[in-house]
């Protein structure tokens, strides 16, 4: 095959010819997280060290990243459940103003109270994940701006994005904390302190909140619901137009949304048969959070450090990086895999190695079989992110979508909140790897569990419901014209 042919395929298979016609929207959404993600892939590196350097108890550490998920539910409810009210826009910009409140706090400050108050009431990642407000948000953003046929590829740029922010962000943490401090003896050649290294990782952590809030300026008027029929006018101009689109960029228009004046208006608009489904799929991935919870990046960085004492800064956070980085490299195959085998196919059998690799983390007796298992676990581990949004998608109404996703993440963000202090506890009790091997297990569960109840679910049937709505239309006016 000539190469003039394999390019033009090759830019299609991969998903990017539908980030390119989905327009400047789409490209600012995945740089915002792509330079959050950076900012957390550093905190993850450095959060659970940060507080063991304050010499803060292990399990104090469990229930500081429990509490700060559960600052996390309270805020992901308050600012998802009235994104479509006030703007998705304006509530992103005001996520990404408590972003830098709490790198802020987190770089001048050393009591854990204060730390405390900034992570649950501010916006910190205790885990690595991106379990804030903006997921939800960004996310039914990308469901409006996009159509069925383009929304998983553009799905699955937003999360290789992701990858590649958190492994730079790793990746830089290490080194700079290497750079700073030259050995881990009290202050080393670069004349900084372990602690005072810490801190300037969270500066870097504000400094990414400001980029975001910066970037959320220029998002246009397409992002808010209905495309800004329904929305509040634009944060600066209106001028921030997609370049490139065309006809298959663009999402068929869901109908108007009743008013919502409260938080129960906006569960309201939850219909039941989108109850029925979703409830299995909510239980499911509150599973899978809990795993998760017990077994975040701050807590596996912990206890490899713990496991290998040796093992320099800098060459754990380039163990880190490479598996980020590796898993940034997986992602984009999960668009052309669930062509091909379908969403929940994708989901469950490329996430099922992963699950194992967790399940037998603790046993390797060597940083190289460690290291090992952690490149499966994380090579694998986002390939299911993008097809389990697009599966949201397909199976609720776009009116919906924000309501859905919002309260997909506070249940995941509820759930996920309960496995740090279940393994703080067991990590105080010197039982730290049964955390791996329970949080395997539930994942094991969650992946049989999805492949059971979802296999034969039927998809995209609201938004064939509205093509042949609109077939209809076209037809009817069409008639008149043939006489």
């Amino acid at each position: 095959m000539p190469i003039s042919n394999i390019l033009p395929r090759l830019f299609h298979e991969s998903g990017l010819k539908s980030v390119y016609t989905t327009g400047l929207d789409a490209w600012l959404i995945i740089l915002n997280r792509c330079c959050r993600m950076l900012a957390y892939g550093g905190t993850s590196l450095v959060l659970a060290l940060f507080f063991a350097e304050l010499q803060i108890p292990d399990s104090r550490i469990g229930l500081f990243m429990s509490l700060t998920l559960l600052g996390d539910v309270i805020l992901s409810l308050l600012l998802t459940l009235i994104a479509d009210r006030v703007g998705r826009r304006r509530t992103l910009f005001a996520g990404s103003g408590l972003m830098i409140l709490s790198g802020v706090i987190f770089a001048t400050c050393e009591n854990y109270w204060a730390l405390l108050f900034a992570a649950v009431v501010g916006v910190i990642s205790a885990t690595g994940g991106d379990f804030g407000p903006f997921r939800a948000i960004e996310e039914s953003t990308i469901a409006e701006l996009t159509c069925r046929d383009t929304r998983n590829d553009v799905l699955v740029w937003y999360v290789t994005t992701a990858s590649i922010g958190s492994a730079v962000g790793t990746e830089l943490a290490g080194r700079i904390i290497g750079w700073l401090t030259e050995d881990e003896n009290g202050k080393g050649a670069g004349g900084w302190t372990l602690l005072e290294a810490y801190h300037a990782i969270f500066w870097l952590y504000a400094l990414m909140g400001a980029l975001n809030m910066v970037s959320t300026l220029f998002l246009s008027e397409k992002c808010e619901l209905l495309g800004g029929n329904n929305s509040t006018a634009p944060l600066l101009t209106n001028t921030a137009a997609n370049p490139g689109e065309d006809d298959l960029a663009k999402p068929a228009q869901p109908e108007q949304p009743a008013s919502s004046g409260s938080f129960l208006s906006n569960f309201k608009i939850i219909s039941h048969d989108t109850f029925r489904i979703i409830v299995f799929l909510w239980v499911l991935l509150m599973i899978d959070s809990l795993a998760d919870g017990m077994t975040s990046s701050s807590l596996t960085t912990y206890f490899i450090s713990t496991k290998f004492p040796e093992l320099p800064k800098s060459r754990l956070g380039d163990m880190i990086s490479l598996s980020y980085l590796i898993c940034s490299l997986s992602s984009p195959f999960a668009g052309p895999l669930a062509r091909h085998i379908g969403l929940i196919n994708t989901m469950v059998f490329t996430h099922i190695p992963s699950s194992a690799a967790v399940l037998f983390f603790p046993f390797p007796s060597t940083a190289a079989g460690t290291f090992a298992l952690l490149l499966l676990r994380m090579g694998l581990n986002n390939m299911d992110q993008a097809p389990r949004a697009a599966l949201i998608s397909a199976v609720v109404r776009p009116q919906e979508r924000t309501a859905v996703m919002g309260i997909t993440s506070l249940l995941r963000t509820l759930s996920g909140s309960l496995g740090p202090s279940i393994t703080g506890f067991l990590a105080g009790a010197g039982r730290f790897g049964i955390a791996f091997v329970v949080a395997g297990a539930l994942r094991l569960v969650y992946d049989c569990g999805l492949w059971a109840i979802f296999i034969n679910v039927r998809l995209h049937r609201h938004e064939e419901a509205q093509d042949q709505n609109a077939q209809a239309v076209e037809a009817e006016n069409a008639e008149p014209q043939a006489v």
